[in-house]
């Protein structure tokens, strides 16, 4: 090794020490692109088969809430296992809220959403291999039944809209705004979901997934007023961006008044 007459490292030598540390400092290509998928499809496949399977097999006489202790629980339980590694979206409403206020790079929103939309199938389809023939079919797979009728349209879709912003915000502020994040996110992440189900399940079916709702639907091949599961959730996760960025977001994240 070159030094100098005091016996230090030479300046290039000292530059690709630094190179060569920045280097091993950043994360491999694969955890950066790739695991943060894998983790959504797996943590999507798993949620989207206790949710799917909690309404299939809903023990008589409990109404909502078995499906809404089945959904938060094994929503907060997922996040808390993978959150690390992506997030713990599982949701492409949560996904599209993440990414308007800065939580996740553009180019990795279209790859998560595929890999949630492709855990809901595998979830599904998990769901329906498990569950007797009998209460699969009658329970539709799963799917979201609510709507019977174009009339309950608006307050679904209102329904809709209200619950996903209560998840969306509780993913944003507990989970990403520095100054709400806390520790508890997954738990708290998870009892949204609960108490949307208990309040809303009558409603809509509570579903704030889009995820949620296209597995069983491709499971199932049951498609009525499927848009609806759509239009109101990703409605959701607009306006907990423009809340966030505009209004109640900490400084890094807020656009104005700084």
């Amino acid at each position: 090794m070159a030094t100098d007459k005091c016996g230090h490292p030479s300046a290039k030598e000292a530059m690709v020490d630094i190179d060569m540390k920045s280097r091993s400092s950043q994360p491999h290509w694969y955890e950066r692109y790739v695991q943060p998928c894998v983790a959504e499809l797996l943590g999507s496949t798993l949620f989207i088969f206790i949710g799917c399977l909690s309404v299939v097999e809903d023990a008589e006489g409990t109404g909502r809430l078995q499906p809404a202790l089945a959904h938060g629980l094994a929503l907060g339980l997922t996040i808390a296992i993978l959150g690390d590694i992506s997030g713990g979206h599982f949701n492409p409403a949560v996904s599209l809220g993440v990414w308007l206020i800065g939580g996740l790079n553009i180019t990795m929103l279209i790859p998560y959403w595929v890999s949630q939309l492709c855990g809901g199938m595998i979830g599904a389809g998990l769901a329906k291999a498990v569950a007797a023939s009998e209460r699969y079919v009658n329970a539709s797979g799963g799917s979201f039944s609510s709507i019977v009728a174009d009339e309950q349209i608006p307050s679904v879709l209102v329904g809709e809209i209200v619950m996903t912003t209560f998840l969306v915000l509780a993913v944003c502020m507990g989970a990403i705004n520095g100054k709400t994040k806390t520790p508890l996110a997954p738990f708290c992440i998870g009892l949204t979901v609960t108490v949307d189900i208990l309040a809303g399940g009558g409603v809509s079916g509570a579903c704030m997934n889009p995820a949620r709702a296209f597995g069983p639907a491709v499971v199932a091949n049951y498609w009525d007023y499927h848009w609806v599961y759509w239009v109101g959730p990703m409605v959701a996760a607009l306006l907990v961006g423009v809340l966030v960025r505009l209004l109640i977001g900490d400084r890094t994240i807020r656009l104005l008044l700084k």
